[in-house]
Parts: structure tokens; sequence; C-alpha cells
């Protein structure tokens, strides 16, 4: 029996509002409550893979915060280090669905709760049992103090040799990809695993050949760089080799979402010790799961589920 691993992230969470129709938003009349948040799914795409999950963050004292701290404990994700705080309404957001699966994102987080999470609120004691750590840019760009509270996680990490994973996921509505830059690159030297999607490396190297990526991994001395790239599979670069995975052809319904899947993937893989190539294609099938269904998180698939339609398994069964 592989072993329980047990996995961190930090960050924070939304109720979502999901239409019921596609189309522009301005035209959509009914909306359903559901809970998403990337770093939120990526803890349930990690729980429901069979890995202990565990998730630091803040909701506000109301409603809607109750509604995401009992849909997370309902995922069996630890949220001993989740806090409820007045006078901060927990964040909304509503999605615009398109025909193609594409969306957009509108956010309401003014004052989002997790601007009350502190540096000293991370110590030694959240690590505890910890086989991985996952960041994403997502909660950097929420406010400036995030960095720090970033950067005292990523050390208590490496003091640990405890791996740390990160997905840029790049909000530009959250801030500028100047800031952005700033501020990955300052972290990039203590990231052991990169998750991103290659649009997202292209606009931050200015380039993604795969000598500026090498080059780009060698100095920055990052173990797996990891390129999701939709329809077209995925690559890694790992140990001065190049491995690759081709898509699974699903239907696509909602493409929120994927990336958290496939980075919850990867990481299961990459602590089991899978092969490089079997990793990319377990990663992406969780992905293309996801996008079969609508909402954000719906799709992230139990382990039985991904095994049997990587295995070939025509009918997908919700």
């Amino acid at each position: 029996m592989s072993k329980n691993f047990n996995v961190l992230t930090i960050g924070d969470s939304m109720i979502t509002m999901n239409p019921f129709t596609t189309g522009p938003m301005r035209f959509v009349s009914t909306f359903e409550r559901k809970v998403g948040g990337a770093e939120l799914n990526f803890a349930i795409g990690c729980a429901r893979l069979g890995m202990k999950s565990k998730w630091i963050s803040r909701l506000g004292e109301d409603e809607f915060g109750r509604v995401i701290y009992n849909f997370a404990r309902g995922e069996g994700i630890d949220v001993s280090e989740v806090d409820f705080v007045e006078g901060y309404p927990t964040s909304v957001n509503f999605k615009e669905i398109r025909e193609s699966g594409d969306g957009k994102t509108f956010y309401y987080r003014h004052q989002s709760p997790i601007l009350t999470l502190k540096p000293e609120d991370i110590n030694d004691g959240c690590l505890d049992s910890v086989d991985l750590v996952h960041i994403t840019g997502v909660f950097l760009a929420i406010d400036p103090q995030n960095l720090v509270i970033t950067k005292k996680l990523i050390s208590l990490a490496n003091k640990k040799s405890i791996p740390v994973s990160f997905d840029p996921n790049i909000r530009l509505k959250l801030w500028t990809i100047e800031e952005a830059k700033k501020v990955y690159f300052e972290l990039f030297p203590y990231i052991d695993i990169l998750l991103t999607g290659l649009d997202e490396i292209d606009t931050l190297l200015d380039g993604s050949s795969e000598v500026s990526l090498t080059k780009f991994a060698e100095k920055y001395g990052i173990s797996d760089l990891v390129i999701k790239d939709g329809a077209s599979g995925s690559r890694l670069y790992r140990s001065g080799q190049w491995f690759s995975a081709p898509a699974f052809n699903v239907p696509v319904v909602d493409t929120v979402g994927a990336g958290d899947g496939f980075d919850a993937g990867y990481v299961y893989s990459y602590l089991h010790n899978t092969e490089p190539e079997q990793a990319l294609r377990f990663a992406n099938g969780v992905g293309a799961l996801v996008v079969t269904v609508s909402g954000d998180n719906e799709g992230l698939p139990y382990l039985s589920e991904v095994q049997s339609f990587i295995q070939g398994e025509k009918e997908i069964e919700r």
C-alpha cells in the first residue's frame, strides 16, 4: 500500500456563482452557488486522490464563510489552520462561461479575510508531518504582505527539506505582470517544482523555447519544470532531459479548475516516485476529467476514476 502523503497549501477561497446558461454575464440571470479558489481546489484534488490535505486560510464570520468551511471539511481537508474573522466579508466571484467552455471570472474580494493572515501565524507546527508545500500566484497577488508570509512558509519548508511546488496562476485582474514578475523571480530560487501554463512561462520569460526553458530551470535550480499546454498535452524538464505526454480528447464543458487538478495529479505522482511520462499522463488525466464537468472543483476525480480513465475506459461516470 502506498504511503498516505500529506500536502499543505495556503490561500483565499471564494463563493463562486456559476451561471446556469452560457454567454456574456450581462445576459445571465440565474446562478448556482458553489465554492472555489485555486488553493482550495488543489487541496480538494489532493484529498480525492487519497492524500492528506491541509489548508491555511481565513474566512469571513458570515454564512458564506461557513459554507466554505463546511465544504472543505466535508472533503476531508484539515482545516485546523482556518479561522473566521469579523468585519471581512467572504470573497465572491461570478463566472462567465462561453459555449466553448472558456470563460471569465469577475471578482468581488475587497477586504478579503485572507488580509488578516499575518507572518506570525506561520510556524513550524503548520508543517508537522507535511510532505510537500504548494503555493500559487493567486495568494501572492491579493496583498503585498502575502509575499512575506509565503517566504516564511517556504523558508521553514526548505529547512525541513520539504519540497515546494509553485503554480504562477497569473491573475492580471489582481496585479500587473511587472508586479508578478518581481515577486515570482524572488521566489524561483527556492522552488523545487514549477507547474506553469505555456502562456504563463512565455510571458514571464519573454519566450518559451526549450533552450530558454532549460536555461531558466538550471539557473534557478528548479528540479521539475512542468509545462501545461492544454490540448497539446504537457512537458517536463528534469535532470537534463525533456519528457512529454499527449492530452486526452474529451468534451470541454468548463475549463476552470483544470490547472489546479493537473497540479494535484502531478504532485501525487511526484510523491509516489512515478516515472516522468506516467506522471504527466496521470496529471493530464486529472485535468481532462475536470473540464468535463461544470464547476471549479466538482470534476476533480477520485483516484479510481483517474486510473480507470487513463487505462482506456470510454465512459466517464459522474
